[in-house]
């Protein structure tokens, strides 16, 4: 321990070296939530602990705040766990290996856990101390946000009387985050029937784009490699008849996938890849500018296959072809942010059905609602058997925001200019608590975390100060 020693603000890094010496992985909530709640204890809080391992700690205002409205400050318990091959940390039993480097704290071999470690390290600091001036204060821990917000999902807010929340799960110190987007699951499946066929199996194999985040991502050009599949299908069917075995591509519903397999028997395969290469080497041209690492492979076997039925192959195909995908709606509020969009990120075949998963997102309740109805009418009309998911709501845009208003106004008497007022096409607990909080007023900020989820996750030092200082002028304004 005290590895973190002497670093400003002291108490804040003292906490956040607590938390890295506990094991808090998503899905492994039990020990940090002890040490919440034995923090309340020890310092005569009052605290709830709910089933979900979600901790609730209440302070009272300080002098001349008694009678002020409660602030919620909010952030997640939970880490992001990877290492390198090297690393013989057991994230279930074992603390991080946090060093400093420069103007940086990071972890060896490890992912930090900055996100979200320092927000509850900054709270818990301004729960301990009895200098702080401070309205009431509802401190929120929640669980399992990296697998879903499931923590936050649970949380029973009756128990909240605040209206204010500052959430503490944004990365970058110089922008004030302002909404988030919500979103679901969608998932067509295809029943397939199977027969045998003779001939030469041709592998179409899309490669080398760049995948990314269906979120963050998805308005930059990236080409999804599912979608592209449809395009090369459509190019098959002008050069030659086929018989279709299957199309798999992409892992994850948010990821824009990167690679995808096309499996087709025929019986002449040599007009068939002549004409293939054709069609794919003008797609590669056409994407460089975007996708300058895109590729293809094709190999050949010959043999019998088992080849989906034809009602099948014509669904899945006219699906790629004319299913949404991408950016469906811009904000009119805030400059270039993505309000509605989906991405297909899992395309599956398997021997009875073809499964085609999207992940949709909005920032706005009713436009995703909208968007599920219209993905709805597109798969009744091709036949597909449909299933919504993993519902999460979006925080919609407050454009008469107090709270927005007198963060500006101390981030600017701070820092002597204004922060970027930005919007995320992703999601955050914020939209859970606005969706059950009514008049809810709430900003995210944080301070620089870098290559966070990675091995090279870093917290930035000089700026966990100046975003505390700031946090702890914003709380001396709300009397």
């Amino acid at each position: 321990m005290e590895k973190l020693k002497g670093l400003q603000p002291e108490r804040v890094f003292r906490y956040f070296e607590e938390i890295c010496s506990i094991p808090h992985g998503s899905g492994d909530m039990n020990a940090i939530s002890e040490y919440c709640v034995a923090f309340a204890e020890k310092h005569s809080l009052k605290a709830i602990r709910d089933e979900a391992n979600n901790v609730i700690i209440f302070k009272d205002g300080t002098a001349g705040y008694e009678n002020s409205e409660p602030v919620i400050l909010q952030g997640h318990l939970d880490m992001v766990c990877q290492k390198t091959e090297k690393s013989d940390i057991d994230f279930e039993k074992d603390g991080l290996d946090i060093y400093i480097d420069g103007d940086y704290v990071t972890a060896n071999g490890t992912t930090l856990g900055a996100d979200n470690g320092i927000a509850v390290a900054m709270v818990l600091s301004i729960l301990e101390s009895n200098t702080i001036p401070h309205p009431p204060i509802e401190a929120v821990f929640t669980t399992d946000e990296e697998i879903g917000m499931l923590g936050a999902m649970k949380l029973r807010m009756d128990s909240l009387k605040g209206k204010k929340m500052i959430n503490l799960d944004a990365e970058e110190p110089e922008t004030l985050t302002v909404s988030c987007a919500g979103g679901s699951d969608f998932r067509m499946t295809i029943p397939v029937k199977r027969e045998k066929s003779s001939g030469t199996m041709v592998e179409i194999i899309l490669k080398g784009l760049k995948g990314g985040h269906s979120g963050i991502e998805i308005n930059t050009g990236r080409v999804n490699a599912d979608i592209l599949a449809g395009r090369v299908l459509n190019c098959a069917k002008a050069v030659s008849d086929f018989k279709l075995i299957g199309v798999d591509g992409g892992d994850k519903p948010n990821a824009i996938p990167l690679y995808c397999s096309i499996k087709v028997v025929l019986k002449d395969s040599e007009k068939f890849v002549s004409g293939m290469k054709d069609c794919l080497e003008l797609i590669k041209k056409e994407i460089s500018d975007r996708e300058s690492g895109f590729d293809y492979e094709i190999v050949t076997q010959d043999g019998e296959f088992d080849v989906m039925d034809a009602d099948a192959q014509e669904k899945l195909m006219f699906a790629l072809i004319g299913m949404p995908n991408g950016v469906m709606e811009m904000s009119y509020n805030i400059k270039d942010l993505v309000e509605t969009s989906l991405n297909l990120g899992i395309l599956k075949t398997e021997n009875d059905k073809i499964t085609i998963h999207s992940a949709l997102r909005s920032n706005k309740q009713s436009a995703l609602v909208f968007m599920e109805e219209r993905m709805t009418a597109f798969a009744s009309y091709i036949g597909a058997e449909v299933e919504t998911f993993g519902h999460y709501p979006p925080w919609e845009y407050k454009d008469n925001s107090p709270l927005q208003k007198m963060y500006i106004e101390t981030y600017k008497d701070y820092f002597g200019f204004e922060p970027t007022v930005v919007a995320i096409h992703a999601g955050l607990e914020c939209g859970v608590f606005a969706s059950q909080i009514k008049d809810f007023d709430c900003i995210a900020i944080g301070p620089q975390l870098s290559d966070v989820h990675t091995v090279n996750e870093t917290l930035k030092i000089s700026s966990t100060k100046e975003i505390y200082e700031v946090l702890l002028e914003l709380l001396k304004k709300c009397k």
